[in-house]
This record gives C-alpha cells, structure tokens and sequence, in this order.
C-alpha cells in the first residue's frame, strides 16, 4: 500500500516537522497567526532589568499580592460579613455560651475547625504587612534616588496611590473580625469621620447606615475589602508593570551605563528564572511565618463590646503613626456658629495625613519647580549627592516613626513607671525635635559623603607597616584578597535578530556577540 503523501514515517522525520522548538513553537506559532504576538513577545522576552538587589523591593510587593489573593479567596469562603447575634457553640471552650456576632463566630470557626484555616487566616496577616513593608521600602527608594523625575512622574503617582489604598485596605481588613482590637478601630474610624467640618455627621451616618455602631458598617467593609479596592488595586498594579516595560528601566551609575542604554540580565532566560525562585522563596517565608509566628489572636482578645477597651493595644504597625498623633494631640476643640470641630481629632487624623500625603504625591512637580530640571532620567542619583532631598526624607520618615513610637505612649509609661501625662508632653516635644535633627544630621552626613571619593562603600585595603634600619617606618599596601577588587563583566548588546544557523558557517568563539546589523546566529 503507497504511504500517504507528506505523512512523517519515523520519529525523528514527525519531530522535525514540527521546527526547531517543538510542539511550543508550533502552539506559539498558531498564536502569532491569530494575534501577531511574536514581535511583541520577543521585544518583552529581552526586556533588561539591572541586577540590584533594590528592585527586589517591588518583586516583595508584587508576590506578596499574589499571596495576599489566594489567600483572601480561601477566606472568603467561610467569613460571614454579619453583625447578627449569636450563641458561639464552636471548638474553642472558652467561648461556648457567649453572644457574638456572626463575623466574630465565622473568624473563630476558620481559625480552629477549617483544616489549615489559621495558617491561611496568618498566612494573609503576613503578607498584608509585608506588602506594605515593601510598598512603603520601594517608594522611599525611589524617592531617594530621583527615580520618580521626567519621564516616571505617572508611575510615581500609580505607586502613591497604591500604598494609600492598601494602608486603607489593610485597616479594613483587619476590622472584619468584630473583635475587641477591631471593633475600637472602628470606634475611632466613626470619630474621625465625624470630626469633619459641616459634612461629617452626614458622612458617617451614610457609611455606617445610621447611627453608631448600626448593623450595615461589616457587610459593606466586606465587599469594599475583597471586591472593590483588590480590583483597583490590580489595576494599578499591571498599569505600573505596563509603565515598568514601555518605558526605559532606571540604573545606577557604573561601568558602561549610560542615559541611553540599560545593563543587566534579559529577561528571558536570566531574570525569569532568578524572579521566580524570588516569587517561591517570598512564599516560604510567609507560609513559615503563618506557621510559626502568631498574629492577631482574636480569641483572646473577644467580642467587640462599645463599653469596653483593652490595655496595651496597637494597631498594625502601617496606621501606628496614625494611632500616635492622635493619642498625643492635645484637647483643643471649637465651638461656634451651631458647630462644634473636635481638634483633637480633625487636625491629627485629617488635616496631617492630608498634609503628607500630598506632599508626597506632589513633590514630583516641586522638585521640578525648584530645581528648573525638565530632562529625562535614566540613571538614578546617589542620596548623598541631593543632600536636601536626602534630608527632606529623613525628616519625615523621623516624624512618622516619632508618632509611630508615640502609639504605645500607655505601654511606656507602664514599663518605666512614670506619669502618661510625661509620656505625652515628652512625645510632643520631639515630634518637633527629632525630624529637625535627623534632617540637618542627614544633609550633613551628605555632604561630608560627596568628599570620600571612588573608594565609598568598598573594603579597604590592608596596609602593611615596616621599620627600616634607619627606625623610619613604611606603610606600603597590602597584596590584594578576595573582595577587594569588583570585576564587573563586560555589557552584550541584545541582539535585534537571531539567525538558526544549519552549521555550514563556521561560528566561533568571536560570533558570541551581534554581528554589525544586530543578528546573532545560533548553531542548531
């Protein structure tokens, strides 16, 4: 019987009709047909990312999303949003018999009768904190190094954005147990709503549906926190990533690296293999620490009750500065016109992060107004050569760890035993004091910085002290070890085109590199 015509007859005659990569090149070349997605995948694929271990920082942040979703999914499925009463006759003993609401019932339930529900319910605590430990780390190394000047301003406005809403999305998050630490955040949420002039009580009586604390403020929190704001978040988050690849990838200065070109590791086959052994790695730290480390035990804390208050309770350590200004904020209030505004609430938990979150998303455009620099950017700035922006940010990352000390002002003054009203006066002198001189040390430092040379940041040579015979003494450098010297290897262009060659040109050692016209041929 004839073969069918064009019919591969042997393995390796099926295998080599398929191309050079297979039955993934076929599939890819299927999809190029349809979509046109080679050109775009190949330009991506040699995206350059420099090789520092601060760009790590935004990675932290990006997994830890991840994390943070498929975690909150898991969730989801066993919270109740409902403030309904009920009689708990769980797992835990020591709350059988007792009134709670259904949310405090459901966190109880997922943490002790949901196979791996507290290592979820933890796993997600964590990472919540590390997103936000890595947001808040990323963002003051941009701001550090100028990497938010021309042509980044938006990305910078995108990653401001983005640590606002997961500051309040955190808050919310850890408010839907009901129990005694978040139902007093709550408390104190209603309070600073209320504080706004002429609008508040209409404000806070349509967030939490009428009068505190009302039976709609955890359902609407709930959908706010699992449907609403991940949404924009991710938004965000894959606009900052569009951003990150359309436009030009910032570095420090060095060997080779200019405003016009990007040193590093391409995408693939380099980075995509470090990054994801990063994205495992960040996952086993958060998993070790939901096994391991607890975090906000709410069993022990109980129930929320409006009449009752726990001693020595800090909120998560991202609205601590919060929780600090306003315990140290003296009782100033105004009374007038039919109006009272409560000072001691408006002026900490308004009017101040109002003050520093809008310089921080407008400084973009004062830096420019004061500097008259319009150019763009690439290369990034060392911090001790913008002495001023170095010092601006060491002030105000003073004062938010001053007023971040200041939330445990009860703890303090417990542990030392002296007076709370010591504790306070003390906390209000230095969050003048402190950022005043970490700024003037700061710009001092700087500049003495700007005079050390090359050498910064490098080990020093040994140096070998000799007599000679005449009693004189000689030092004279020491022969060099491992680490005093950084060999960095030498920058390949990518390559605009790669030629599968069949053998019969003789590539050598010296073809490694791009040819004149950009083609690197590879032998197959």
């Amino acid at each position: 019987m004839p073969l069918a015509i064009g019919k591969p007859r042997t393995k390796r005659e099926a295998k080599a009709a398929q191309g050079p990569y297979g039955r993934l090149g076929s599939v890819i070349g299927e999809l190029d047909d349809r979509l046109g997605i080679a050109k775009g995948g190949r330009t991506f694929l040699d995206k350059i990312f420099p090789d520092h271990w601060s760009f790590m920082l935004g990675e932290i942040a990006l997994y830890s999303f991840v994390i943070l979703m498929v975690t909150g999914v898991y969730l989801t499925l066993y919270y109740v949003p409902s403030t309904a009463e009920v009689i708990y006759h769980g797992v835990y003993a020591p709350l059988r018999g007792t009134r709670v609401t259904e949310a405090y019932a459901s966190t109880v339930n997922l943490s002790f009768a949901v196979r791996a529900g507290l290592l979820m319910r933890q796993m997600h605590h964590w990472a919540a904190d590390v997103f936000l430990g890595s947001i808040v780390i990323h963002m003051a190394r941009i701001f550090f190094t100028g990497a938010f000047r021309k042509p980044r301003e938006l990305n910078w406005t995108i990653g401001m954005t983005l640590m606002l809403l997961s500051l309040a999305n955190g808050f919310i998050g850890y408010s839907l147990p009901d129990d005694l630490i978040s139902g007093t955040g709550i408390r104190i949420l209603y309070s600073i709503v209320l504080s706004i002039p002429l609008v508040g009580s209409y404000l806070a009586f349509f967030i939490f549906g009428g009068s505190y604390p009302g039976n709609e403020i955890i359902p609407r929190l709930f959908i706010i926190h699992v449907l609403v704001l991940p949404v924009i978040l991710a938004a965000l988050i894959g606009a900052h990533l569009f951003l990150l690849v359309r436009q030009k990838h910032t570095q420090f200065p060095g060997k080779g690296k200019t405003e016009h070109n990007v040193v590093g590791s391409p995408m693939f086959p380099t980075f995509i293999a470090k990054t994801t052994g990063f994205f495992f790695m960040v996952t086993a730290v958060l998993a070790l620490l939901g096994g391991l480390a607890q975090i906000n035990p709410i069993w022990q804390f109980g129930q929320y009750r409006p009449d009752k208050i726990s001693y020595a309770v800090q909120p998560d350590w991202y609205m601590g500065w919060l929780d600090g200004v306003l315990r140290i904020m003296p009782s100033w209030e105004f009374t007038g016109f039919g109006h009272t505004i409560p000072f001691e609430v408006f002026l900490p938990a308004v009017v101040f992060p109002g003050i520093i979150f809008t310089l921080c998303f407008g400084w973009p455009a004062i830096e420019r107004i004061f500097t008259k620099d319009t150019a763009i950017h690439h290369l990034l700035d060392r911090p001790r050569d913008r002495p001023k922006r170095t010092a601006a940010g060491a002030a105000v990352i003073a004062l938010l760890f001053t007023c971040f000390g200041a939330s445990a002002t009860d703890v303090l003054a417990n542990f030392f035993n002296v007076s709370l009203n010591v504790v306070l006066w003390t906390f209000r002198v230095l969050v003048f004091v402190v950022p005043i001189l970490a700024g003037f040390i700061t710009w001092k430092i700087c500049l003495e910085l700007q005079h050390g040379g090359t050498g910064l940041g490098q080990r020093k040579r040994a140096m070998v002290v000799s007599r000679t015979a005449a009693g004189e003494y000689v030092a004279v450098p020491a022969d060099v070890r491992p680490g005093d010297e950084r060999h960095e290897i030498d920058a390949v262009p990518v390559p605009t085109h790669i030629d599968l060659d069949d053998g019969s040109v003789e590539v050598g050692a010296g073809n490694t590199r791009p040819d004149a016209d950009g083609v690197r041929r590879v032998i197959r």
